[in-house]
């Protein structure tokens, strides 16, 4: 049974001669064009939401990127900052006068003080060729007088006093651990590759089969000393000493603070990190630092009571062994 609409839809569609089932299918085509559009403008919604959302997404990156970097350039900074201090050192040691040179932060030596001496015999020589020749007894005097402008030139500076021997001295840095197994000739023994954010990884040779597992050193972070002059064990040479709390029978791996990567350089409060570019072996300059570098009460490993940290990430600690030997 029709309804009343309906009867009424059909009554006109007979009147005005239309078929009563195509109008009723053009209704419902324009019902389903009106259900696409409605769709389509929720999918329109959708899109500008999802597109909203990845663009806040990409500035988050880009600064969180930018944020790295900048804090990269700054860690850049200090290692440069690092290496003309000791480049400095180095110098004065060798008796090389430094120079400041205005406008820049580098130093020249003393050789480049010769020039203008260089350049007033230059000028000399050219003002004796256009003048004619002096007699023989005055030709010896100009002789005189340019050996007696030579003799403060001979004079050789003073050599620079040496820094103080303390932890200040010891490269101590932040190493990784990227490769680790027995070494081929000692069973005691350890042949690690650590990445201590130099072009390419140390070989370092350790004994601690006996102490520590095989599994505990991969990949695990380490604070290592790099200046110690190299030596061969047991036919490898060792670029290096994993730093460690130690006692007769317990030795640990210290440990870096969260966060610390490869190449970060650990300070000591109140001793200015200065490093030789190598210990000289002779001079015994971490047999008198040994005695002082100890852990303390609370696990961090220190020099005379002060703590061993990366600046601004933390200190350096051990995991159980309280007042006992870094070495």
């Amino acid at each position: 049974m029709l309804r009343k609409g309906a009867t009424t839809v059909g009554a006109a569609c007979k009147k005005y001669g239309l078929d009563f089932i195509k109008f009723a299918k053009n209704r419902r085509n324009m019902a389903d064009l009106q259900q696409i559009a409605n769709n389509n403008e929720r999918a329109q919604s959708l899109i500008n939401s999802i597109e909203a959302e990845i663009s806040g997404l990409q500035q988050q990156l880009v600064e969180r990127q930018k944020q790295q970097l900048i804090k990269e350039n700054a860690e850049l900074a200090k290692e440069v900052e690092a290496a003309l201090a000791q480049l400095v050192q180095l110098e004065l040691r060798n008796g090389k006068k430094q120079i400041p040179v205005p406008g820049s932060r580098g130093f020249c030596t003393n050789t480049a003080t010769v020039a203008p001496s260089a350049k007033s015999e230059s000028a000399a020589t050219d003002k004796s060729k256009s003048e004619p020749a002096p007699a023989a007894k005055s030709s010896k005097e100009p002789k005189d007088k340019k050996v007696k402008e030579k003799k403060p030139a001979a004079e050789k500076p003073a050599a620079a006093p040496e820094a103080p021997v303390d932890v200040g001295r010891l490269d101590l840095r932040v190493g990784k651990i990227v490769e680790v197994g027995r070494h081929p000739d000692a069973d005691s023994l350890y042949l690690e590759k650590i990445d201590c954010g130099e072009a390419a990884p140390r070989t370092v040779v350790s004994g601690l089969v006996k102490f520590v597992p095989l599994e505990e050193m991969q990949n695990r972070l380490v604070v290592v000393m790099c200046n110690l002059k190299p030596a061969k064990m047991r036919g490898v040479t060792s670029e290096a000493m994993v730093m460690c709390a130690s006692t007769p029978d317990k030795v640990e791996v210290l440990s870096p603070p969260a966060g610390a990567v490869p190449g970060d350089l650990v300070h000591c409060e109140g001793y200015p990190r200065q490093p030789d570019a190598q210990l000289n072996p002779k001079k015994k300059i971490f047999e008198a630092c040994a005695p002082d570098l100890m852990t303390n009460g609370d696990l961090v490993a220190c020099y005379k009571n002060a703590p061993l940290h990366v600046p601004g990430k933390g200190n350096v600690v051990a995991q159980t062994l309280k007042n006992v030997n870094v070495k």
